[in-house]
Formats: C-alpha cells, sequence, structure tokens
C-alpha cells in the first residue's frame, strides 16, 4: 500500500510538472519518493523507487526542454547522487535492524536460561510476575526472582543486584543457582538465608581477589616497561581503579525469602535490606516491614549469627505483592516516586496476572515509558 502511494507520487510530480509553466521546475521533489520508501521498505525496494524517480525526472527532461541542457543535467546529477545517499543509508540500517535482532535474541535466550518464568500455579498458589529491564536492548538485567517446590510448601526468592543491566547478571546467576540448588535442602528458612549469604559473599570475595590480581599484574607490566612514573600518579584511570574502591568490594544483593505452607499455616519471612512486600486483602492493604531486618546478601561480615524468620497470615484470596525498587523509586518527569501502594489499592481485587497488567502500564506512563532502573514485580495469590 505505502509503495503504491510513492508509486502515486512519482507519477503525480511528473505530469503536474509537465503541465506547468516553463518557469516552475517540481522534478527535485521527486526526490522524496525514494526517502519516503527508505522509511519502510529495504534496501531493493528504495532503490527501484529511486530509479523510478530518476526515469521520471528524465522523461521530464525530454519532454519539458533538452536533456542537454545545464539545468536539467544539474538535476539528474543531483537526483542520483542523494539517491545513491538514501540507498546506502537504508543498506546500513538494515545491517543495524539485523546485528539489533541478533542482540535481542541472545537477550531472550538469557533471560529464558536465568530468570526462568514462574509456573502461573504452584501448589495452592497462583503466580504472576513481570520484568522491565532499564536498558533498551536487555530484556534482563539486576532484579531477579525465582519459585521453589519444599515438601511442605513454596519458597520464593525475590532479590534486587547492587546495579542495573546486563553488568549486573553474574551476581543476579550466582544467587538463582544457590537458590535453585538448596531451597529444598534447608529446612528452616534463616539456614537457607546463611547459606546464600555464604555463597553470594564467597563469589564477591573471589571476584575482589581477582580484581587485586589484575591490578597487580598490570602494575608489575607497566614498571617493567619503566613506567613507574605513570603506576605512581594518584588519579585512577578508567582501566584500572583504586585498589581501595573496587567495585567488587561493594556489591551486594538485596533479597526478601518467603516460605509459604500449604497447609495455610503462617507465612514465614525474611527481609534481606528489600522493599517490604505489600499484603493486599479485601478490607485493605498491609506492609509488611520487617521487625528484624537483614543487612543484604553478601555483607557477610554484617549478617546476623542467626537469621530470624518473621511470620504473617495469608488466608485463601490474599495477595502478596512483592518487588524491588525500581518499582517505588521510578520518578515521572517532575521527578515523583511512584506511589505504588496507592496506585495499588485500585487494583488489589484483581487476579494476579490482571493485577501486574495494570501496574505494568501504570508505571510505563508514570516514567514517560523508560525506567531509570531494572524494575520486577511478583503477585502471589493464596487460592481457595
Amino acid at each position: 500500500m505505502l509503495t503504491a502511494l510513492t508509486l502515486a507520487l512519482i507519477v503525480l510530480i511528473a505530469v503536474v510538472d509537465i503541465l506547468s509553466p516553463p518557469d516552475i521546475h517540481l522534478g527535485p521533489l521527486l526526490i522524496v519518493a525514494p526517502a519516503l520508501t527508505a522509511s519502510f521498505a529495504g534496501p531493493r525496494a528504495t532503490a527501484a523507487v529511486a530509479a523510478l524517480a530518476f526515469a521520471a525526472l528524465t522523461v521530464i527532461g525530454a519532454v519539458r526542454d533538452s536533456l542537454t541542457s545545464a539545468n536539467i543535467e544539474t538535476q539528474l546529477s543531483a537526483q542520483l547522487i542523494v539517491s545513491v545517499l538514501i540507498v546506502g543509508l537504508r543498506v546500513l540500517r538494515e545491517r543495524h535492524e539485523r546485528e539489533l535482532a541478533r542482540v535481542r535474541s541472545v537477550s531472550e535466550a538469557a533471560q529464558r536460561v536465568l530468570l526462568r518464568p514462574l509456573p502461573e500455579r504452584i501448589g495452592p498458589l497462583h503466580l504472576a510476575s513481570v520484568y522491565l529491564a532499564a536498558e533498551a536492548e536487555a530484556q534482563v538485567g539486576g532484579d531477579l526472582y525465582a519459585a521453589a517446590r519444599t515438601a511442605t510448601g513454596t519458597r520464593l526468592l525475590v532479590g534486587d543486584v547492587r546495579g542495573k543491566g546486563l553488568s549486573s547478571l553474574g551476581d543476579a546467576a550466582l544467587l538463582l543457582g544457590a537458590f535453585r540448588a538448596a531451597a529444598h535442602l534447608h529446612a528452616e528458612l534463616p539456614d537457607l538465608a546463611a547459606y546464600l549469604d555464604g555463597s553470594v559473599s564467597w563469589d564477591l570475595a573471589q571476584l575482589a581477589e581477582q580484581s587485586r590480581r589484575d591490578r597487580r599484574d598490570r602494575r608489575e607490566r607497566r614498571e617493567r616497561q619503566g613506567l613507574q612514573a605513570l603506576s605512581a600518579l594518584p588519579l585512577p584511570s578508567p582501566e584500572e581503579p583504586p585498589e581501595e574502591s573496587g567495585e567488587a568490594g561493594e556489591s551486594f544483593i538485596t533479597a526478601v525469602l518467603l516460605d509459604i505452607p500449604d497447609d495455610g499455616s503462617p507465612v514465614r519471612l525474611i527481609d534481606c535490606g528489600h522493599p517490604p512486600p505489600l499484603l493486599l486483602r479485601a478490607g485493605g492493604i498491609t506492609t509488611l516491614a520487617a521487625h528484624h531486618p537483614s543487612p543484604p546478601l553478601g555483607l557477610g561480615e554484617l549478617a546476623p549469627a542467626r537469621y530470624e524468620a518473621e511470620t504473617f497470615p495469608f488466608r485463601p484470596g490474599d495477595r502478596l505483592l512483592i518487588y524491588t525498587d525500581g518499582v517505588i523509586e521510578a520518578r515521572d518527569a517532575q521527578r515523583r516516586f511512584y506511589p505504588l501502594t496507592e496506585r495499588v489499592t485500585a487494583w488489589r481485587s484483581e487476579r494476579p496476572t490482571a493485577l501486574l497488567q495494570s501496574l505494568r502500564r501504570d508505571l510505563l506512563a508514570h516514567v514517560g515509558g523508560r525506567l531509570d532502573d531494572d524494575a520486577a514485580m511478583v503477585v502471589v495469590e493464596r487460592l481457595p
């Protein structure tokens, strides 16, 4: 349809130009046809339309004037040069689109492997989740969630790695792997939390040690090359951050761990520096703020000797909304934070999937379509 319109445009410009007075020249407008075609068609179609436009300009010159006149020769030369540029730019755009498609396919594959979709039904629970990555070309970043069945119920993990986007994938993968491997092995939730903190702390310590070794090796290479003066400069370079401010030593993961028994007994919760979940009921919304919060995972030296699990009732029909700080820290054009508790009130009686769809649309509308940080939300409903 759009191609037919560009062809009709070529015919229209040519006819009007031929019928116009001698001092009016509309032929240069023919370049609009290949320019429009490049916006919706590929290089071949663009080149074909450009050739037709060039032919139409030749016909105009032959009918109205001599093809050897300076005016027609200039118009034909300009038409040819601009057409070649348009086709060349369309080729580059198509190459970029192919590369982007490959990046997206890799990102989607990583998401399927790393952040597996939560099952819609697990035990007596109905689950729904949504993930919004901050980086435009990414489908997954530093936020994470996972569910695992045990002999007596379901365990949930929702976390947020320090940082955002693809740079935080490694820490997210580590925690998810540790949770999936150990969720059904530890009978008590505090033991599971201690195991996850130990796993994250050990890995971050290894990264810090490797970073120190890499910096030492680079410094020794420079010294061997006679660049001692450069290594003594106090200002850090992008390639070598100073040891005392190593990024690996500053990493951590905030997380919420939940143990939801199948028999309807109270739910156990451990909050490791994460935003508190919201309990949605017909009578209102309750913020499940931990009375004994724990530090984020990965800060092993700050972890308590024994994690404390807090309990709360979770009755049939109740819904639990767990989210990351990318949701509540999202800002609109006036730099106002997203009022999650206020907004979710209108949809607290909806089923999990519909509830998250409403929240997703509202959150993106609040920020104008683009988040500054990764955001994840999980809704859990206990079925009758």
